[in-house]
C-alpha cells in the first residue's frame, strides 16, 4: 500500500493497547448505573475493567496468532501485524501470551464467584471463549460472526457482567445505555474488515464483510457509525436516559469526518488505513461523554457536585 508507513514490529503492537477503549468503555458503562443504583465497589469494579482489557488483549494476541496460522497474515500484507511473519515475535510465544491473558480473567472470574456467586460464571465463560476462538479453534470469525460477536459480548455481555459482578444482578438500564455504544463497538471491527477487505478476499478469510460487496461493506461500516446517533435520541425521547445523556452528540463532527473519509478510501490507502482509528475514536469520544452524560443528569459528576 503505497503511502502507508508499516508499524513497528513487537509485543506493544501485538498487544495493541490503543483498542482498549472498547473493554474500558463497555465495562465503564456497567460502573455507571451501579453508582447511580448506590451500588458501586471501587475494587470490584477495578478488577472488572482489568479483566476486561485482559479479555481485549487476548483476542488481540490470539487473533494475530490465528491470522498467521491460517495464511491470513503473509508477507504481503503485513503492514499492520508484522509481528510473526518477519519473525520479530515467535508464534508459541504470542500464542501463550493470549492464553496467559485469559487464565489471568479466570482468576479474577473466581474472586467475583467468591464475592457474588456462580451467576457471574456465564458472564466469565462467554467472555473468555469469545476472545479464545476468534480464529483459534472453530475460528468464528472465518464464518463470518465477528461481528455479531462483538455486539453481543462487548456491546452488551461486558456492561451487563461488570453490572452483576457489583450488584449480584442484572439491569434493563445496563442495556438501555449500552446499545449506542454496542453499534459503536462493532463499527471499529467492520472497519477492520472493511479495511483488508481485499486482502481478505485474496486469502480467503470469509469475515462478514469479505462475504458482502466491497460497497456493501462500507454501507455497513456507516450504518453501525451512524445508527448510535438517532438511537440516542429516541433513548431521550421515550424517557429511557437523561438528556444529559446528549454530550455524546458532541461527536457527530467526528462523525462528519468519518464519512467524509469512507468516500475516499475506496481509492486512497491512507484513508483505507484510517477508517480503523477513526472508528476507534468516534467510539471512545461517544462512550466517554455519554457516560459523564448519564451520571450527571442522574446524580452531577462524581467528586465535584
Amino acid at each position: 500500500m503505497n503511502g502507508v508507513r508499516p508499524v513497528k514490529a513487537g509485543w506493544f503492537n501485538a498487544f495493541r493497547p490503543w483498542t482498549l477503549h472498547g473493554a474500558i468503555v463497555a465495562v465503564a458503562i456497567g460502573g455507571a448505573v451501579a453508582y447511580k443504583d448506590g451500588l458501586f465497589v471501587w475494587w470490584l469494579f477495578s478488577l472488572a475493567l482489568i479483566g476486561g482489557c485482559l479479555l481485549q488483549s487476548a483476542a488481540n494476541l490470539l487473533n494475530t496468532y490465528g491470522d498467521f496460522i491460517t495464511g491470513t497474515d503473509t508477507v504481503d500484507n503485513s503492514l499492520r501485524t508484522p509481528e510473526l511473519v518477519t519473525g520479530a515475535l515467535r508464534p508459541n510465544d504470542v500464542l501463550l501470551a493470549g492464553i496467559g491473558c485469559l487464565l489471568v480473567t479466570a482468576l479474577i472470574g473466581a474472586v467475583f464467584i467468591w464475592e457474588v456467586g456462580w451467576g457471574i460464571v456465564p458472564f466469565g465463560v462467554a467472555g473468555i471463549l469469545g476472545a479464545a476462538l476468534y480464529t483459534v479453534g472453530i475460528s468464528y470469525k472465518y464464518h463470518g460472526l465477528g461481528l455479531l460477536s462483538v455486539f453481543l459480548l462487548m456491546g452488551f455481555l461486558m456492561p451487563l457482567g461488570t453490572y452483576y459482578v457489583l450488584s449480584g444482578t442484572v439491569s434493563e438500564e445496563v442495556l438501555l445505555l449500552a446499545l449506542p455504544n454496542a453499534f459503536l463497538v462493532t463499527a471499529v471491527l467492520s472497519g477492520n474488515e472493511t479495511r483488508d477487505y481485499h486482502e481478505d478476499r485474496r486469502t480467503g478469510a470469509l469475515t462478514l464483510s469479505s462475504r458482502m460487496s466491497y460497497a456493501n461493506s462500507m454501507r455497513l461500516y456507516l450504518f453501525l457509525n451512524t445508527a448510535p446517533f438517532p438511537l440516542l435520541i429516541a433513548l431521550m425521547i421515550f424517557g429511557a436516559l437523561p438528556w444529559t445523556a446528549s454530550f455524546a452528540l458532541l461527536t457527530v463532527m467526528e462523525l462528519k469526518e468519518l464519512h467524509r473519509n469512507s468516500h475516499l478510501a475506496p481509492q486512497d490507502s491512507r484513508s483505507n488505513q484510517l477508517l480503523v482509528p477513526l472508528s476507534f475514536r468516534l467510539n471512545w469520544h461517544f462512550g466517554a461523554l455519554l457516560i459523564l452524560g448519564y451520571l450527571f443528569g442522574h446524580q452531577g459528576i462524581p467528586g465535584l457536585i
